[in-house]
């Protein structure tokens, strides 16, 4: 589990491939902020971009990890094969604050950035989520993008999706890998876990409530 709020922004710096099938993965190799590895062991989960992956390797020395991505974790995400920055969590402590909202790290969509201009001191979002998600989606609700929590401020729903308009403060802007974005990026999106949970109930009381044969 995480909780959104980004413990670090790393790189990707080598991106080499698991196998010459396109049902082959990736070996990643990022490197981290500096004693960011100090209390992570081979096996821990960190989430990359909001994407929850296991530590493969370790080189403290230079401040590097590395993670094995699979193909059909490749096909459900975006940004983690383009070297650069990304968003880094380690995960949850049992008795860590719980600053942002409950994360998985299981990335439930991909986004469009369809706006991503200064306004003011802090900066507009806008993305189009795909139309599955709209229902998970609300005003001052929880989303998370790229790994990091925001809140969302208006929910559009349009014939295509889902267009969410967030509120970035300069603090998000430097210190997440967000103000890489552009209008047209793709972003990882992982809607709240509890609107899930709830939606799940509602299905479930529906289908009790119908009338049976």
């Amino acid at each position: 589990m995480f909780t959104g709020i980004i413990t670090g922004v790393g790189r990707i710096v080598e991106v080499h491939d698991l196998g010459r099938s396109l049902q082959h993965g990736k070996r990643l190799t990022l490197s981290a902020p500096a004693g960011y590895l100090a209390d992570v062991g081979l096996g821990d989960s960190i989430a990359i971009n909001g994407a929850c992956m296991t530590v493969t390797d370790i080189q403290a020395p230079q401040n590097q990890f590395c993670i094995d991505i699979s193909a059909e974790s490749l096909d459900k995400t975006s940004g983690l094969t383009n070297l650069g920055e990304v968003n880094l969590e380690k995960a949850l402590r049992a008795n860590d604050r719980l600053g942002g909202h409950l994360v998985s790290g299981h990335v439930d969509g991909l986004g469009r950035v369809v706006q991503f201009e200064p306004v003011g001191e802090s900066w507009v979002l806008r993305v189009l989520a795909p139309t599955e998600l709209s229902k998970y989606l609300a005003y001052k609700g929880s989303i998370t993008v790229n790994g990091v929590s925001l809140t969302v401020n208006s929910a559009e729903d349009r014939s295509d999706g889902c267009v969410i308009s967030i509120n970035l403060i300069p603090h998000t802007i430097q210190n997440t890998a967000l103000h890489r974005l552009q209008t047209g990026s793709s972003v990882n999106l992982e809607v709240d876990l509890i609107a899930r949970y709830v939606e799940r109930m509602l299905r479930a009381d529906a289908s009790l409530a119908l009338p049976h044969p």
